[in-house]
């Protein structure tokens, strides 16, 4: 055979597995792209950039369209010309909702579902779960993220930048100065890895780099980008200029100073949409707005200031939290709707039409939606999503696809929600069970448990079979005398911690 020819059929071969890499390369997204509703059979070139905007710590009622006396305009004009989500949960705190966005997974799935990781821990959401930047890059979008990230800080391998994100400015831990970004003496405050100094407030900083990262946006490519702010947590600390637009109508100074802080994140909102707009990038764009949580109705879960005395340099008094749930019962660490309900918006325009869908759905929804648009590769079986595709109820008013809810399901408590109902459970002794019909009572004022005793079994059945496959929990491995005898730690608001939380503690922080 002539050299000529041996290298026409090793073209040939070459081509023959060039095409096959090809083919098995796009179909899963061709799949996925069949499986789309009509509304959202666009092509691959033109799939839609994904913001989401994370407020922390807001409460229920705390915006401009839910009757608040908080102006927030930007918000209110995606609220007005989006889809409002008016029963969509998130966790009872940061790490463990931010855990649930980012993986569609429960996080009792991965150990995450018992509070927050605090500044001295070393534990960190699991690098074996794959994450909703890590999909979407892998499916050719471009990542960035602004903001608080609290999910992993002692190892850099639980750092944004190492979980999917191609850019990350922001802080680690779950709670800074908004002005010197430091907790407990220590800078935790960087650019891509390498930590600064800036002591400007928290809000325009990220706002600014929010603008910056929009602006420079490969036209030909989507991007993902996940605005992260840490307001209006604790502590509560606004710009001055910001806290004169309420002197005249907010009297107590704490509610004033928290108004300041949901207006200046809703002025973010806004910079975020007239960037879209400069570029000409709106149209193909899907916003979603949400809170990690409700507003905190107690001191000790506000902040992670541990005695009275830090609580109330930290700006957090019990007679005086700001945050307003509306008729929503308990708040932020509560499985009660005040704690887990979160005014949530999706808004697309020319694509989503203005309506309200008020069947429950969940943060863990968010990554398999965003995936099905992105025409991503979904989960491996090994690590199945929690989470539903919920575009056909967002583009067609179609039914929720979730048989039941879970709000979440730890050692010593739970809850879960199947259409109308919702189960709360306390295991510590003596123990509690409560039904509440939330049709009927979304304030959760009657438990009708022994009105409807088939539905606790069913529901409590349920609870039941989550709780065997939760993993232990990060947090109580790292706080073992933290339930104490009968748990009487949990119920003391005043229960002593050794080892995590305090302010004045350092943050365990890997050298640059």
């Amino acid at each position: 055979m002539k050299p000529i020819h041996k290298l026409k059929l090793l073209s040939l071969a070459c081509l023959t597995c060039l095409a096959c890499l090809v083919w098995f390369a796009l179909v899963p997204a061709f799949a996925l792209e069949a499986n789309r509703p009509a509304a959202f059979s666009t092509s691959m070139a033109a799939r839609p950039n994904i913001i989401f905007i994370m407020a922390d710590d807001l409460g229920n009622a705390d915006l401009g369209y839910r009757g608040s006396d908080i102006r927030t305009p930007n918000i209110d004009k995606l609220a007005r010309e989006g889809v409002r989500l008016e029963s969509f949960h998130g966790m009872p705190v940061c790490t463990p909702s931010r855990a649930a966005l980012m993986t569609g997974r429960y996080p009792m799935r991965y150990g995450l579902q018992t509070l927050v990781i605090f500044p001295n821990h070393t534990y960190g959401l699991p690098t074996d779960e794959r994450t909703l930047p890590q999909a979407l890059r892998e499916a050719g979008y471009q990542t960035s993220m602004v903001g608080k990230w609290h999910l992993g800080h002692a190892d850099k391998k639980y750092w944004p930048q190492n979980r999917g994100f191609d850019h990350f400015y922001g802080n680690l831990v779950g709670e800074v100065d908004y002005f010197t970004k430091m907790r407990g003496g220590i800078v935790d405050w960087q650019r891509g890895g390498k930590f600064l100094q800036e002591k400007t407030y928290y809000l325009p900083l990220i706002g600014d780099e929010a603008v910056k990262q929009i602006e420079r946006q490969d036209k030909t490519k989507p991007f993902f980008l996940y605005f992260a702010s840490l307001a209006p947590h604790a502590p509560y600390q606004a710009q001055k200029a910001d806290i004169e637009r309420y002197a005249a109508s907010i009297k107590d100074p704490t509610r004033r100073t928290y108004a300041a802080m949901v207006t200046s994140v809703d002025d973010q909102v806004g910079r975020i949409v007239a960037a879209l707009d400069k570029r000409g990038l709106r149209e193909n764009t899907l916003i979603i707005f949400s809170s990690d949580n409700g507003g905190p109705r107690s001191a000790v879960v506000a902040s992670g200031a541990h005695s009275p005395e830090e609580r109330t340099e930290s700006g957090v008094v019990q007679s005086s939290l700001p945050a307003n749930n509306g008729n929503l019962r308990g708040g932020k660490g509560s499985l009660y709707e005040g704690g887990v309900r979160v005014p949530t918006i999706f808004n697309w325009p020319g694509t989503l039409k203005p309506s309200v869908i008020s069947e429950p759905l969940h943060m863990v929804d968010v990554m398999p939606t965003a995936l099905a648009l992105a025409g991503a590769v979904p989960n491996p079986a090994s690590k199945p999503f929690d989470g539903k595709n919920i575009l056909p109820m967002l583009s067609e008013g179609k039914p929720s696809p979730h048989d039941d809810i879970l709000i979440n399901v730890e050692a010593f408590r739970g809850a879960i929600i199947k259409g109308q109902w919702k189960l709360v459970k306390i295991a510590l002794l003596p123990g509690k069970t409560e039904l509440f019909d939330l049709q009927a009572d979304p304030g959760e004022k009657s438990n009708v448990a022994e009105q409807n005793p088939e539905v606790v079994r069913d529901l409590e059945a349920r609870l039941l079979a989550y709780a065997k496959q939760q993993k232990m929990s990060e947090w109580l491995k790292a706080q073992p005398n933290y339930l104490g005898a009968q748990g009487k730690t949990i119920l003391d608001p005043d229960f002593d911690i050794d080892d995590g939380g305090l302010p004045q503690q350092k943050p365990v922080l890997p050298k640059p």
